[in-house]
């Protein structure tokens, strides 16, 4: 496998979904949440569907006829229905520093659900991982900001998410799957219509942000399936962790955010112990594929 390769690619999936998570902020100031759930979901379903149509891919399939499915659908119509939100009302180095968690809460996950094995080790790193978000977070301090609860709930819904696709038959088309969660973010969208301002018509500029957010993303999906595909998976995953660094770049640079010490000390101990428990996975898995 060309590991090397492999890692660019994420590097570049890392860095595409961290320009999109800002241009959704930005977006944010002037459109609905719930319109831009729409349009978003409508965008990357037109867009999957189209690969999915070139690809001759089913649309249907008796594969999706179970648990597995119906749950990842669920999960993908309810974490951006609290995790846009979020990162449209805190600052954008705080609810990246709490998506870095999600690895953690699949762990456990896989522990109390999967009934999968998970050692004294991990189940330390995940007890220090949530330290970590209780200390970005800051419930009943000053600093804490109500929103922040939001993109908590919304990286359960992901970990969920994580935890079915497992379940998921391998056959099933990853880019079937990838069309039908933008089809269920398309949803949420409209389940959110109630709850904020009515629906405005996006002027130009919007469009082409919105355009923007929806191509990028696309192609962001694309670099994880190749680097997924043509590189070690115990390489390449650590560097999943690279958005972070991403969207604190992009915060001081486009948004002029100024992340403190807390979030910066939390977002640290969240990745450090995320690489722990990962390593801690591969180390298991070793004598297996030795």
């Amino acid at each position: 496998m060309d590991n090397l390769r492999g890692i660019i690619f994420m590097l570049l999936a890392m860095a595409g979904f961290a320009v999109e998570d800002t241009l959704l902020k930005i977006l944010a100031r002037d459109l609905p949440i719930s319109e831009l759930l729409i349009l978003l979901g409508l965008g990357g379903f037109l867009l999957f569907s189209a690969v999915v149509i070139i690809r001759r891919d089913p649309f249907f399939s008796p594969q999706m006829r179970n648990k597995p499915f119906a749950i990842r659908f669920v999960a993908d119509i309810f974490a951006p229905l609290f995790f846009l939100p979020a990162l449209a009302w805190i600052p954008l180095a705080t609810v990246t520093s709490i998506l870095q968690a999600t690895p953690i809460l699949v762990t456990m996950g896989a522990a109390l659900i999967l009934k999968e094995a998970v050692g004294w080790r991990r189940w330390s790193a995940i007890l220090v991982g949530f330290t970590g978000v209780l200390i970005v977070v800051r419930p009943g301090m000053d600093g804490f900001q109500p929103a922040s609860i939001l993109a908590i709930i919304g990286v359960v819904f992901l970990a969920f998410r994580d935890l079915s696709s497992r379940l998921i038959p391998p056959a099933l088309s990853s880019y079937t799957v990838t069309a039908y969660a933008f089809f269920a973010s398309l949803l949420a969208g409209l389940i959110a219509l109630p709850f904020f301002d009515p629906l405005i018509w996006p002027d130009p500029a919007h469009w082409a942000l919105m355009g923007c957010a929806c191509v990028i993303g696309g192609l962001a999906y694309f670099c994880i399936v190749l680097a997924t595909r043509i590189g070690d998976v115990s390489v390449i995953a650590p560097f999943r962790y690279s958005r972070l660094l991403f969207a604190l770049a992009i915060a001081v640079t486009v948004l002029n955010e100024q992340p403190d010490w807390q979030t910066l000390a939390g977002a640290v101990i969240i990745v450090g112990s995320g690489l722990y428990t990962f390593w801690r996975e591969n180390l298991r898995r070793a004598p297996q594929t030795a």
